[in-house]
C-alpha cells in the first residue's frame, strides 16, 4: 500500500509480535499506530495480565499513553481516533485504515447504557456481549459517517470481518454451526463479514457470497485495489478475490488448509513427532483440518464438538456421540454446513485423497518453533508497559 502512495494507519489491536522493534506496526508498513500490542486487556484501564505479569498496553506510536485514556472505553476511543485520522486526511492522497477493534473479546465489559438495551437477556455474559456488539456497531456507523462527511465514501471499500468464531464461554454463539473459538469445526473457523462499496457491481449488492475466501486473500486483493504489484514478495498463499467479491465470479481458491498442529496432543494422549512429516504417509492423530472444494477433512483432536444454541432459545446443548479415540471426520460442507453427517466411513476414497493432499502440505512445512515464555518480557523490567525487550 505504501508503494502505491497510500497513507497507512492502524488503530486498535496488533497482536502480531512485539519482542523487538522490527515487529511493531510502524516497522511493518504503517505510518501511525494507536492501540495495544497484546491479545486482550481491560477495556478501561488498558492493563494486561499474563502468567503473573501485569503491565500497561496502550500506545500512540511508540509512546505509552495509558494515563491519558485511563477510564475511557476502548471501542469509543478507537473510533474517535479513526474519525480524527479521516477528518485530518489529505483527500488528494489515498488512505488505508486498519481498524481492529478490541471488541468483541473477553474480558466482557461495556458502558451501562449499552447493556441496558438488553435487559430481556437473562444470562449476564450474553447480555454484556450484546451490549458490546451494539457499542461496536455504533462506532462503525460513526466511522462510516466520517468517511461520508469527508467525501471519501464514493471511492472507498469498507471490509468488516472477523478472525474466528465466537467464544461460547464468554457470551459468544455460533448456532447452528458446531463448535466454538479454538476448535476446527465450522463454528470455530467459519468467519462472517461484509464488503460495502459503490465499486461493487449492482448485481452482487445485498447478496450472500459462499465462495471460498481465506484471510490470506485480503493482502493480494487490497494490493490489486490500490493498483500495486506483488512483484518482489515471497510466493503467496493468498489470491486476489476482487472479481469474486465485486462481480460474483467463482473464487480462484479451491482449498483452504485450516490448520496443522503437530504439537497439540492427540485424542489418544500422544504427542506427535515432527519427523513424521517425511515418512510419506499421513498420521491421522495430528490435529489438522483441510477444505478442498465442498469437502472438509478433520483429524486428531478438533476441540469442543458440541452444538450450543443461545440460552434464550431454551433449546438443549447437543453433544456428539463419537466413540472415544475417534480421529477422522469427513463432511460435505455445502450439503451439511453444520457438520452433523460424518461421511468418513462411507467415503474412504475421499478420505485417502485428502490424506494425500494433507501430506503434501506437511512435506513443505517448516518445523514448528514454539519457545517457552521469555521472562525478559516482564513489564516491570520495561517501565511498567508491554513492549519490545530485545
Amino acid at each position: 500500500m505504501k508503494e502505491s502512495g497510500y497513507n497507512t494507519h492502524i488503530v486498535g489491536k496488533w497482536h502480531l509480535g512485539m519482542y523487538k522493534k522490527p515487529c511493531l506496526p510502524t516497522h511493518r508498513g504503517f505510518d501511525t499506530f494507536f492501540g495495544y500490542l497484546t491479545g486482550s486487556e481491560d477495556y478501561y484501564t488498558h492493563n494486561r495480565s499474563y502468567n503473573g505479569y501485569k503491565g500497561m498496553d496502550f500506545r500512540d506510536g511508540m509512546e505509552t499513553v495509558e494515563p491519558n485514556y485511563n477510564g475511557q472505553y476502548s471501542t469509543i476511543v478507537f473510533a474517535n481516533r479513526a474519525i480524527d485520522i479521516i477528518n485530518n486526511h489529505d483527500s488528494n492522497t489515498p488512505l488505508f485504515l486498519y481498524l481492529p477493534f478490541q471488541a468483541v473479546h473477553a474480558p466482557l465489559q461495556v458502558p451501562e447504557q449499552y447493556e441496558q438495551q438488553y435487559t430481556h437477556i437473562k444470562d449476564k455474559k450474553r447480555r454484556i456481549y450484546a451490549g458490546m456488539v451494539s457499542c461496536m456497531d455504533e462506532a462503525v456507523g460513526n466511522v462510516t459517517q466520517a468517511l461520508k462527511d469527508k467525501g471519501l465514501m464514493d471511492n472507498t471499500v469498507v471490509v468488516f470481518s472477523t478472525d474466528n468464531g465466537g467464544q461460547v464461554a464468554e457470551g459468544g454463539n455460533n448456532w447452528p454451526l458446531r463448535g466454538w473459538k479454538g476448535s476446527l469445526w465450522e463454528g470455530g473457523m467459519h468467519g462472517v463479514g461484509f464488503v460495502h462499496s459503490p465499486l461493487l457491481n449492482t448485481s452482487v449488492k445485498g447478496t450472500v457470497n459462499r465462495e471460498l475466501i481465506h484471510v490470506t486473500d485480503w493482502f493480494p486483493t487490497f494490493v490489486h485495489l490500490a493498483g500495486g504489484t506483488l512483484n518482489g514478495t515471497k510466493p503467496l498463499d493468498g489470491y486476489n478475490q476482487w472479481n469474486t467479491i465485486s462481480q460474483g465470479d467463482q473464487s480462484p481458491r479451491k482449498e483452504i488448509l485450516h490448520n496443522i498442529d503437530p504439537l497439540q496432543p492427540s485424542p489418544i494422549g500422544q504427542n506427535i513427532e515432527w519427523d513424521f512429516v517425511n515418512s510419506g504417509s499421513y498420521n491421522a492423530s495430528i490435529r489438522a483440518a483441510l477444505r478442498v472444494g465442498d469437502w472438509k477433512l478433520i483429524t486428531g483432536d478438533p476441540g469442543n464438538s458440541s452444538w450450543v444454541p443461545p440460552q434464550e432459545t431454551g433449546l438443549p446443548i447437543v453433544h456428539p456421540t463419537d466413540v472415544t479415540g475417534k480421529m477422522i471426520w469427513l463432511f460435505n460442507i455445502a450439503e451439511d454446513p453444520n457438520e452433523h453427517k460424518d461421511l468418513s466411513l462411507f467415503r474412504p476414497d475421499k478420505v485417502n485423497e485428502l490424506f494425500d493432499r494433507m501430506q503434501e502440505y506437511f512435506k513443505t512445512s517448516v518445523p514448528v518453533n514454539y519457545p517457552k515464555d521469555d521472562h525478559r518480557c516482564n513489564p516491570k523490567k520495561l517501565g511498567g508497559a508491554w513492549g519490545p525487550w530485545e
